[in-house]
């Protein structure tokens, strides 16, 4: 009886890693399906500051163009166009930043803003 249980738990021990390493697989593979569709469009979001809970408003570059826009849940307002020599961009490098890297990341401003 104890060999059966220990049999038993092994397979499902294995089968609970193959399910954990296919989601991690078929999550990247999703991730990267999806920056290649949104990669080379027209449309691009360049900044979002939230206001309050279901408020926002986003720097968003249409063409040449650079709009801000006041978003809500029911509804999108256009507040008027943006000097494009106003705009700072943050280099995208970022992107290729690891989950530790964010995560030490999100530690270091944390600790800043309770230091003050």
């Amino acid at each position: 009886m104890g060999a059966d249980s220990y049999l038993q738990f092994i397979s499902v021990l294995i089968i609970f890693v193959v399910v954990l390493a296919a989601t991690y697989y078929v999550t990247k593979w999703i991730a990267n399906y999806q920056k290649g569709t949104e990669s080379g469009k027209n449309i691009e979001i360049i900044e979002t500051c939230r206001i309050s809970n279901n408020k926002y408003i986003q720097i968003v570059r249409v063409g040449e163009r650079y709009i801000s826009l006041g978003v809500t849940n029911d509804q999108i307002t256009n507040l008027g166009d943006v000097d494009p020599s106003e705009i700072v961009k943050e280099p995208k490098a970022q992107e290729n930043m690891s989950f530790n890297d964010i995560l030490e990341k999100i530690k270091g401003e944390k600790k800043s803003s309770n230091g003050k």
